[in-house]
């Protein structure tokens, strides 16, 4: 069980609307209970809601990418899937989070903290914008979409893939948004499409997509990319990117689900922000590139040799995986505590702020870099 923060940190949300969009994912509109406006945020970025184990023993934190504009400044959305048992073990219990979001009632009152999370939409750039998304990953690209539809002239191409009409959420709500200037196109891939997806021609292309897919939707440019979805699809579409030339710095990404290595040895992105919805994520994300220069070192459970720092690093926890290290993590965004270390020495700075703040003498890797040499110890270690 997750340990409870404090109360100061979430605010109570009403669930001011509910609407299915497919056959696995439902909409839950909320609003703050007191009346007042939302809290601003940047499109990409998740909500933490907190919710009753259905075992008794407490309670659960979920995040939740929020899928609404951001000009609304009442009430936002959060599109919630239905986690269900895998085929292979049907007797396995539903996403305990998801499950009891998609049977709570309008006026139901929910705790909520945020908006959190670095995987945002970057309102700077003039570039041309590709967003890619598999399953329930559009979410977040769909608040992108909005954004991009209201505020820029930037050309934008949305391209989603899943499995057939049926579960194809918020499609007539992009198609909208893409239809309200000139610049952006849209193309919907489904894996199997069924007769009533044949008969509508609702879909763009079938099966997976490919480079060629890629290649005749994309002219030439200089992309930001946005890329959002299952594990495999990401593995998948990270290198069909790379392949067609796509920078490695221009591919902001979040996985939705068990995080893993999403390129080879030899063509390693950054660190992924890792979401974590139903379950803890699957070790590992790849290792950063060291930069023998750096006048910073870090050295992990008494290690004989100290780590120079490498610029390029996220946090000390990617740091510590791109060594062969394995120290305990779950949510990769500062919520759960479960990569709490202890911190022997030196001093370190956060840059996304803990929602349970560490004791005196400890530090949470997922979400800090060191701001002097340091030395730490995983949990469990000397």
């Amino acid at each position: 069980m997750i340990p409870d923060p404090a109360e100061k940190s979430f605010s109570n949300y009403t669930i001011v609307a509910k609407r299915r969009e497919s056959d696995t994912i439902m909409s839950l509109e909320l609003a703050p209970a007191c009346g007042s406006a939302i809290r601003p945020f940047i499109p990409g970025q998740f909500i933490i809601i907190r919710l009753p184990d259905p075992g008794g023993a407490g309670n659960l934190l979920r995040h939740y990418s929020i899928s609404s504009s951001s000009s609304l400044t009442q009430s936002l959305r959060i599109s919630v899937k239905r986690e269900m048992p895998p085929p292979h073990l049907p007797d396995a219990p539903e996403g305990a989070g998801s499950s009891y979001l998609h049977k709570a009632e309008v006026g139901t009152i929910l705790s909520v903290h945020g908006p959190r999370g670095e995987f945002c939409l970057d309102r700077t750039s003039p570039r041309p914008v590709l967003l890619l998304s598999g399953g329930v990953g559009l979410t977040p690209l769909v608040s992108m979409l909005h954004e991009l539809a209201l505020g820029t002239e930037r050309r934008v191409f949305f391209v989603h893939a899943c499995e057939n009409g049926r579960v194809h959420a918020l499609r007539d709500e992009v198609l909208a948004s893409a239809s309200g200037r000139s610049g952006i196109t849209t193309h919907f891939c489904y894996r199997l499409p069924t007769d009533a997806d044949e008969d509508a021609r609702a879909y763009d292309s079938k099966g997976l997509i490919t480079r060629e897919t890629l290649q005749a939707l994309l002219p030439l440019d200089d992309y930001d990319v946005y890329l959002c979805g299952p594990t495999g699809f990401m593995q998948a579409n990270y290198a069909l990117l790379r392949g067609l030339g796509v920078p490695k710095h221009r591919i902001h990404y979040e996985f939705f689900g068990p995080a893993t290595v999403l390129a080879t040895d030899d063509d390693r992105p950054g660190p992924a922000q890792t979401i974590n919805r139903e379950a803890p994520p699957i070790p590992r994300p790849e290792p950063t590139e060291l930069d023998e220069g750096a006048g910073v070192t870090v050295r992990f459970n008494g290690s004989a040799a100290p780590i120079p720092w490498p610029d390029a690093a996220r946090s000390l926890l990617d740091l510590a995986e791109s060594v062969g290290l394995e120290p305990p993590f779950s949510c990769r965004a500062g919520v759960c505590s479960t990569c709490t270390s202890r911190l022997i020495s030196g001093e370190v700075e956060y840059f996304e702020e803990p929602l349970i703040p560490p004791a005196p003498g400890e530090l949470l890797l997922c979400c800090s870099r060191p701001r002097t040499s340091v030395e730490i110890a995983f949990p469990g270690r000397n």
